[in-house]
């Protein structure tokens, strides 16, 4: 197995740092959207706003669309990874010991997604990137 040019790494580390934050980004804000809006159409239908999980809908819909355009992206992603815990251990944990046994994977991985993220920033293509250079 050929090694990676270590001038390629370093230009395409940072990048592919970026694309995965507007793809967990996109992915993380139609849970919000089918909490708040119904859309995509699920069988609970939409959420009460004034309530934990309306609450938990704004968080990752508006949290989610923030984290793609890589605004505020630490302070987000920490709030996001505390939301993301606090799923796991409402919804999941008490059904059973391992996330494979009670479906909180997806919970788990957002959660620790988001904490790197808290480290490492938004990336190159982001709004943070941005503002930085203006």
């Amino acid at each position: 197995m050929a090694t990676l040019n270590a001038s390629v790494v370093t230009t395409w580390a940072p990048r592919l740092l970026s694309v995965l934050r507007i793809v967990v980004g996109f992915l993380f804000l139609w849970h919000g959207s089918q909490k708040l809006f119904n859309l995509p159409p699920s069988e609970h239908g939409s959420v009460e706003l004034l309530s934990q999980m309306g609450l938990a809908g704004v968080l990752e819909f508006g949290g989610g669309l923030l984290f793609l355009l890589g605004l505020f992206t630490r302070p987000v992603a920490f709030l996001l990874s505390g939301t993301m815990a606090v799923a796991y251990f409402q919804a999941h944990a008490a059904q059973a010991l391992l996330p494979i046994q009670n479906g909180g994977e997806l919970a788990v991985l957002y959660c620790f997604v988001f904490l790197y993220y808290v480290a490492a920033g938004a990336g190159p293509w982001s709004l943070d990137a941005l503002r930085q250079r203006l």
